[in-house]
Order: structure tokens, then C-alpha cells, then sequence
């Protein structure tokens, strides 16, 4: 749905939307950046997974407005969203969109940077470290890896028409898939690349609540990650890497293992 300025009463001053990653739960990898918006801002719209611990560091004034997501069930539908978003730009006031992750990937920013901009709010775009860079690291996984990997391809595990998309080639040999938003239908996944190509023994890390104080890092095979995500009562948020990469994780950070054959994993 299309937001005009039209649509809501303007003051003479226009605020700024600021989409600002808050990085994957460790408040301390947030950017210099991020940090001080969330000590200046009058207004913070944030998503659900947003750690309380950052949260916290947002002025002691602030409004705090929470349009969670989870699953099939949306506090607040995205067109109303960037409904809230231009409404109060357009009052004047600015807006610190807070979401986890990095705005750009699979966060809806450029959907809300959009709105904004059709409607004539200024926006900048607080970059922040990715859910996929910020758990790899913690869980000690190269995303790439000389002799390994050399190409790495994020996917969305719970999009429309799974069944349709044309994963080939995307994990395998020299490349290192990263699954956003996979645990409800990681059993699915497993038996799309394995009946796109993948091999079933293809190693797999579950990187669940990374950053975090609770975070785990479980490791199974392609064939066995249903039994593995289900077993462990994984839950969200969760990243599903696959790839030889997958390898490189030290076993002592490794809470989990399934597959005899991982055994080796050094």
C-alpha cells in the first residue's frame, strides 16, 4: 500500500527514520552509531528478537513502541509499520527503528525505507552486524574458508513456494549456505537440498540464540537436522549454516552433535 504525505497532517519540521541494526544480541557489538541514537531517541519502534540488554540502553524518556513478529502471528501487520514510521516522521519527530541483525537483510528495512521515502521522510540506514556474521564468529565458523568455501548465500527458510525455489548449487562443494528463519521447517529444508543435490552427509550447524548468554551451537548432517532442530527443542532465533565450513568448529563450543560421521569435526 502505497503512504503518501498527503495522507497525515505535516509540521513545518519533517523527522528522520533511522533503521538501525542492533546486531545479533550482544549489546556490545553494536556500532558507535547505534549506541548513541539509542541513548538520544524520543521514540524507538523495535522488533520482538531485539535483546532486552540493548533495550536497556535506550534513553531513560524514550517511547518505546514493540511491533514484534513471530511466526504467523504479527503485533502489528508491516504496512502499519511503515504506517507508524511516517505518521511520526511526518509530526516531526525522530524515529529510531530498531531491528535485530542488520536492517537490509531479512529485516524489511528497504520495504520501510521506501514508505519513507515516497512519503518525503528522510532516512539513513544504521548498519549492523549480521545475525549470520555475528553467530558464525561466536560459534568460531569461517563462512568462507581457503579450500573450503568461497562463496556464501543467505536464503530465507520460511518463505512462500519453498518447495518451488531452486536451491542447487547454493551449498555444496566450495560454497556455504546460511538458512535465516528455517527451525519450523528445517526438516523440510534437509529434504529440499538433498533432493536438489545435496549430499545427506553434508555437515550442518544450528547456531540458536548467537551472542547471546543462552546461545548453542549444534552440529548434525544434512540428513539428520529435522531430528536434530526437533530433538533439541531449538528455538528461534536460529541460523541453519550448511557446508563444509561446518567443519571448522571447535569441538569444545559444540553443545549438541548428531551423525556418527561428524565425529571427526576439528
Amino acid at each position: 500500500m502505497a503512504i503518501s504525505a498527503s495522507s497525515f497532517p505535516v509540521r513545518t519540521r519533517v523527522g528522520t527514520v533511522h533503521l538501525v541494526g542492533a546486531g545479533p544480541g550482544d549489546p556490545e557489538l553494536l556500532t558507535l552509531r547505534a549506541a548513541r541514537l539509542l541513548g538520544q531517541a524520543g521514540l524507538v519502534v523495535h522488533d520482538g528478537l531485539v535483546a532486552p540488554e540493548i533495550l536497556a540502553l535506550t534513553h531513560p524518556d524514550a517511547e518505546m513502541i514493540s511491533v514484534a513478529k513471530a511466526r504467523s502471528r504479527h503485533s502489528m501487520p508491516q504496512d502499519q509499520i511503515n504506517a507508524l514510521l511516517v505518521r511520526e516522521a511526518l509530526a516531526g519527530r525522530d524515529v529510531v527503528r530498531l531491528k535485530g541483525g542488520d536492517p537490509f537483510i531479512f529485516g524489511r528495512g528497504g520495504e520501510e525505507a521506501e514508505a519513507c521515502r515516497a512519503a518525503g521522510v528522510p532516512v539513513e540506514v544504521v548498519p549492523g552486524i549480521s545475525a549470520a556474521v555475528g553467530c558464525a564468529a561466536e560459534a568460531g565458523l569461517p563462512l568462507t574458508h581457503r579450500g573450503l568455501s568461497s562463496a556464501v548465500t543467505f536464503v530465507a527458510g520460511q518463505c512462500k513456494g519453498l518447495t518451488d525455489q531452486n536451491w542447487a548449487g547454493l551449498a555444496g562443494h566450495d560454497r556455504t549456505l546460511v538458512i535465516y528463519m528455517g527451525v519450523a521447517t528445517a526438516a523440510d529444508i534437509a529434504e529440499k537440498l538433498i533432493a536438489d543435490g545435496i549430499t545427506p552427509a553434508m555437515p550442518v550447524a544450528v547456531l540458536e540464540k548467537g551472542t547471546r548468554a543462552d546461545s548453542r551451537t549444534l552440529v548434525s548432517c544434512l540428513a539428520d537436522l529435522g531430528r536434530l532442530v526437533a530433538e533439541e527443542r531449538v528455538q528461534s532465533p536460529a541460523l541453519i549454516v550448511v557446508g563444509d565450513v561446518v567443519r571448522q568448529i571447535e569441538p569444545d563450543g559444540i553443545k549438541a552433535r548428531f551423525a556418527p560421521e561428524l565425529e571427526t569435526i576439528a
